[in-house]
């Protein structure tokens, strides 16, 4: 659907057992499953799978980091990573902010408009850690004015815990400045796609895209209804936002009898699937404000409903729970 390149890996997943002792990684188990975090790696979901399933291999919940992604501590290649602090692009790596216009660092090309902000591409601290818990915790120092870099300061945490219920995220973040900031964030998860794979979700609008996957309108597409009543995800090729999300998602692998749910909590009230045809694999998106959406609301092209970020004032925290729970058809 889009003709501009993204920086999203197109190899097919394939999990290599050695990267269970990789020493880098944290393990967390709790009974037969299994969840590896990187936080070397963007503070990622390396993999999350269940042990010793009944074909007699592992089974995996999210698409797994491969060995090369490990090794080149490639984001791009894990599981999930975390979005902070803004989702997905901003167009041109620029937007205006209190009235004081603001660079991001970017490339060439569709490169050029920044992407998902910085704390992916950074080491996470563990903070804490148990069998079944880890906390990871990340703070950013906002650069000398007139330098390149986010020029706002915060801290995050990510507390992922796996229990009888499955995984889940619990997000933070604190502006530590002086000033108001800008914030956005969410998580990045993939997920396996083999043939008849269906996702379903209640959602009010799409937002339209121009062909360096923008944002431009909100639109009543096909694939609103569609995945009301079940969207079979080869069917579409989708890059795109939507808004009105009652943040939840139900993920079905007909063929292999198993579904997994996905919840989460406000303020992550937008919806991101991403489902290129072609790859074995596709990423439905909980987070927190829609592609571009300060440079949006600059524009007027949309109500603060339909775009979503918030304004964090000095000290202000915010959080928002996210989970996965698996199951059976």
């Amino acid at each position: 659907m889009n003709a501009a390149p993204t920086p999203r890996s197109l190899s097919a997943p394939s999990f290599d057992a050695a990267a269970l002792d990789d020493g880098q990684l944290v393990s967390l188990a709790h009974g037969r499953s299994r969840a590896l975090i990187a936080p070397h790696v963007g503070g990622s979901i390396a993999a999350w799978y269940d042990e010793d399933d009944p074909t007699g291999s592992a089974q995996h919940w999210l698409r797994p980091a491969t060995r090369a992604a490990l090794d080149a501590r490639d984001p791009l290649g894990m599981a999930s990573f975390p979005l902070m602090p803004y989702c997905n692009r901003i167009r041109d790596g620029r937007f205006r902010f209190e009235g004081e216009m603001i660079d991001l660092p970017s490339g060439s090309g569709a490169l050029r408009h920044a992407l998902h902000g910085h704390a992916w591409r950074r080491p996470w601290r563990v903070e804490s850690q148990e069998t079944n818990a880890v906390t990871l915790h990340f703070v950013h120092e906002a650069p000398a004015r007139g330098s390149e870099g986010w020029p706002f300061s915060y801290e995050a945490r990510q507390h992922i815990t796996l229990d009888e219920t499955g995984l889940s995220i619990r997000l933070w973040a604190r502006n530590l400045g002086s000033r108001s900031m800008p914030f956005g964030f969410g998580h990045h998860p993939y997920y396996p796609k083999p043939p008849g794979t269906r996702l379903s979700a209640r959602v009010r609008a799409m937002w339209e895209i121009d062909a360096e996957v923008l944002p431009v309108t909100l639109s009543a597409h096909p694939a609103v209804d569609a995945l009301e009543s079940g969207l079979i995800v080869d069917d579409f090729d989708l890059d795109n936002n939507f808004s009105g999300w009652r943040r939840e998602a139900l993920i079905e692998w007909p063929h292999e009898g198993r579904r997994l749910t996905l919840r989460a909590g406000t303020p992550l009230d937008f919806f991101v699937l991403y489902s290129a045809q072609g790859l074995p694999w596709f990423c439905a998106e909980p987070v927190s404000n829609t592609t571009d959406w300060l440079n949006l609301q600059l524009d007027g092209l949309a109500g603060r409903l339909d775009v979503g970020g918030t304004a964090l004032a000095p000290g202000e925290s915010v959080e928002a729970l996210l989970s996965w729970t698996p199951g059976r058809i």
